[in-house]
């Protein structure tokens, strides 16, 4: 009896030892893949960001700013209403043509840490965002409006050279994006209490006649039918100069472009 009482306990023993070698790996690799999100807002935003420590994000002005807010798993309407800066990353964002049509509730970048954003470009209600604003001549081949953007960050210069790519395009690609739907606009989303981009200046609406809007459907079985009218040539060349896509989220809004780098490549 002693026999099998004793190898009982060692059986124990064992399960215990594996259970926290799986816990401790576990948390290792949750450790690591957020050093590896941190590692990429630090490198996609140089001119404020410093470091990282742990949970806390270092900006260069001396302040921290925690990456997990420790409030655990949230539901979808949560994590838009009330996200921390981890919950930006919840949905990888897929380059290309990948990705089409999203999952149920997968809105990779629609999900936004507005402190994180008003301390680097503004808070529009308080009128910090407009003397950062700049002229960008918008397609200058097919017309030249000139559109408010921001020059923070180099989001002015990174939208010239979407314009540059854009205007090289065959003249069948120019009603798709002129005239803008716009640019700096200091206001909410449609629908929420929530701030819009727009306002931060580093997002911009092409033409409206070509674009498809997920409120505008009614949904089936839990989604909306997903729609889309923008070629790929148009959505490659704002990707390849830091600008993700509303038309790859199941809330789709295929006019809108944003300046995110960090969700990309």
């Amino acid at each position: 009896m002693r026999i099998i009482a004793a190898r009982f306990a060692a059986l124990a023993l064992l399960v215990t030892l594996g259970a926290a070698t799986l816990s401790f790996a576990a948390e290792a690799t949750d450790q690591a893949q957020r050093a590896a999100l941190l590692d990429k807002l630090v490198a996609s935003y140089p001119d404020f960001l410093a470091s990282h420590d742990g949970n806390m994000l270092r900006w260069k002005d001396g302040t921290a700013m925690p990456f997990d807010d420790g409030k655990g798993e949230k539901d979808f309407e949560t994590r838009l209403d009330s996200p921390d800066l981890e919950d930006e990353f919840y949905a990888p964002y897929p380059v290309g043509r990948a990705g089409i049509p999203p999952g149920v509730d997968i809105d990779p970048g629609r999900v936004r840490y507005e402190p994180f954003f008003a301390k680097m470009y503004g808070d529009c209600k308080k009128g910090e965002v407009t003397g950062k604003l700049v002229d960008v001549v918008w397609l200058p081949k097919h017309g030249g409006k000139k559109l408010k953007i921001t020059a923070v960050n180099g989001v002015a210069e990174k939208l010239k050279a979407v314009s540059a790519d854009l205007d090289a395009l065959p003249d069948s690609f120019v009603k798709y994006l002129t005239p803008s739907g716009g640019t700096y606009n200091c206001r909410v989303i449609a629908g929420t209490t929530r701030p819009s981009v727009h306002g931060n200046g580093i997002a911009i609406d092409i033409n409206v006649a070509w674009s498809d809007y997920w409120r505008n459907h009614q949904p089936v079985g839990g989604k909306y039918p997903y729609k889309n009218r923008i070629p790929w040539e148009i959505v490659e060349i704002f990707e390849k100069h830091g600008f993700i896509w509303g038309g790859k989220w199941s809330h789709y809004d295929t006019m809108h472009f944003e300046y995110r780098p960090e969700l990309l490549p």
